[in-house]
């Protein structure tokens, strides 16, 4: 037999691991806050010295980085470098972005099909929370652009998928900027921001009934319109 002395393991180590396991189930996704260490100490009911050095561990890792006085934010698994050369290239050469729209048709379509077949009910509320808040907008002629960013986030972390949430954050951050230049330029009408909310409706509406059809059929169509947008204002803009 090859049985092997037990070790009892750190608490910083344990620590580590729980979160670390939270990470990669997606229950934090790239970009949000970790509670602060204070409030981990008093979750694990252990001092904020032992909290302190699990978080550097998992910043060491890869999974975290920690900001002075800014908290401790989850990184995206599919990022190669703090700067991003994606975006530095579409801010560079704007027609790229159309690129990034093509990439965005196909993973997303496919990300409103999983998203319909694996939503909780927690996910579902979170959806529906969106799509109140961007009714309210449209009521009070207010534009939802953090919204609309919010519920692509929302759906692909719907799928359970760990791998499409990271990539769709990186997409995302990516063409931040792009996206609200173009918001901005070219949704401009209550008819625009009334199309884009139907568009959105729709996609969730088929994620709540479990018809990843539908739902990959409603992300097609909305993107297929972002698309067109995109590519008017890139062409006005040359």
């Amino acid at each position: 037999m090859n049985f092997q002395p037990i070790k009892p393991k750190k608490v910083s180590t344990q620590i580590a691991e729980q979160i670390r396991a939270s990470i990669l189930a997606g229950e934090f996704a790239p970009g949000d806050k970790l509670p602060p260490e204070r409030e981990l100490a008093e979750m694990f009911g252990v001092s904020r010295p032992s909290v302190r050095e699990a978080l550097n561990v998992l910043a060491s890792s890869g999974l975290v980085m920690s900001y002075q006085g800014g908290g401790t934010v989850v990184k995206s698994l599919v990022e190669s470098s703090s700067a991003n050369p994606l975006s530095e290239l579409i801010r560079v050469q704007k027609d790229r972005a159309l690129d990034v729209i093509e990439v965005r048709k196909c993973m997303e379509s496919w990300t409103a099909f999983y998203a319909a077949e694996r939503a909780l009910p927690d996910d579902i509320r979170r959806m529906d929370e969106i799509i109140t808040g961007m009714k309210q907008n449209l009521d009070l002629k207010q534009p939802s652009e953090d919204l609309d960013a919010n519920l692509h986030i929302v759906i692909a972390r719907a799928t359970h998928n760990i791998v499409w949430l990271h990539l769709m954050q990186s997409l995302f951050d990516a063409m931040k900027e792009f996206q609200q230049t173009v918001w901005r330029a070219v949704y401009l009408t209550h008819e625009d921001h009334q199309l884009l909310f139907e568009h959105h409706n729709k996609v969730v509406q088929a994620i709540k009934a479990k018809d990843a059809q539908a739902a990959r059929d409603a992300m097609i169509l909305h993107l297929t319109f972002a698309q067109g947008r995109s590519s008017a204002y890139v062409a006005q803009n040359q």
